[in-house]
């Protein structure tokens, strides 16, 4: 049961990073319109990041939950 687990953690991982530049362009659309509300109301708020910095920025957290999945799963078969 603990192994399921772990392997669909390594599966999301994954997913993240092989669909990071989809989610990225989500975020970012949403992050951008949340910024302009905020800015309508009065409320300064720094400015969404560029599009290469989130592709990267999720390409590498899918990569990290992966690793470390991986290193998990390592550890539980040793």
């Amino acid at each position: 049961m603990d192994m399921w687990m772990e392997m669909t953690r390594l599966v999301i991982g994954l997913a993240i990073a092989f669909f990071h530049r989809p989610i990225a362009d989500f975020m970012l659309e949403q992050e951008t319109s949340l910024v302009v509300l905020f800015r309508q109301r009065g409320l300064m708020l720094p400015s969404v990041p560029r599009r290469s910095t989130a592709h990267t920025l999720y390409f590498l957290t899918g990569i990290g939950i992966a690793l470390f999945e991986v290193s998990r799963i390592w550890w539980l078969i040793r």
